[in-house]
């Protein structure tokens, strides 16, 4: 059975989307990969009909959109045929946000490095450990030094949550490979973009072994 992965954040911005989708394409390179998008907003799926027509994008990534009630049927399909399930969970701890959480191996946290960021993430937080799930948080957007992201990185030590060691840099590759349907390893496969996802996907990977 596959690995799932439910990325969820309830602040708008944090790029919750985009990682999953930028995880998902660095994972189908030595791996059968699934999305589920479950978020009303349905950027994903927007982003997976882009795919459809993309001459780099590459093959075996299966892409569905459900809610509600066919969720918990579909996933467990999906995990049946797929060796990792990423799910883009709806930006609220609704019962679909729930649900995802507790068929999740691992709850990804995506976050800018700034206090708001991780306010916003308590609901997140809380709910995994309701779920008895472990949570792993992820810096999006991130500066390679600052005094506010060292002051981040302390606080989250501090209170005992993970923080994954791999944080993405704010680069522009990521929003252009995603607005053409592809991930930044398809898009720019030597790029130091596409070397910070796959060492952020290897990273993740080891947790869940």
């Amino acid at each position: 059975m596959g690995k799932v992965i439910a990325v969820a954040q309830q602040k708008g911005g944090s790029g919750k989307t985009m990682l999953t989708a930028q995880f998902a394409v660095a994972l189908v390179e030595s791996a059968s990969v699934a999305v589920m998008d479950i978020d009303p907003q349905g950027s994903l799926t927007i982003w997976g009909k882009l795919r459809a027509s993309a001459p780099k994008a590459a093959p075996g990534l299966t892409l569905a959109t459900v809610a509600g009630w066919r969720l918990a049927s579909e996933l467990e399909k999906l995990k049946a045929a797929h060796d990792y399930v990423l799910i883009d969970t709806p930006p609220v701890t609704d019962s679909d946000a729930r649900r995802a959480v507790r068929a999740a191996d691992l709850v990804l946290i995506p976050l800018n490095p700034a206090p708001p960021d991780l306010w916003a993430a308590e609901g997140t937080l809380r709910l995994a450990a309701e779920e008895k799930r472990p949570a792993v948080l992820i810096f999006n957007r991130a500066p390679a030094a600052s005094r506010l992201r060292k002051r981040m990185e302390a606080e989250i030590a501090a209170r005992g949550l993970t923080l994954l060691e791999v944080a993405l840099a704010n680069r522009a590759g990521y929003a252009n490979a995603f607005a053409d349907g592809l991930g930044v390893t398809e898009a720019g496969p030597l790029t130091q973009a596409a070397e910070e996802i796959r060492a952020a996907v290897a990273s993740l990977k080891a947790r869940m072994k």
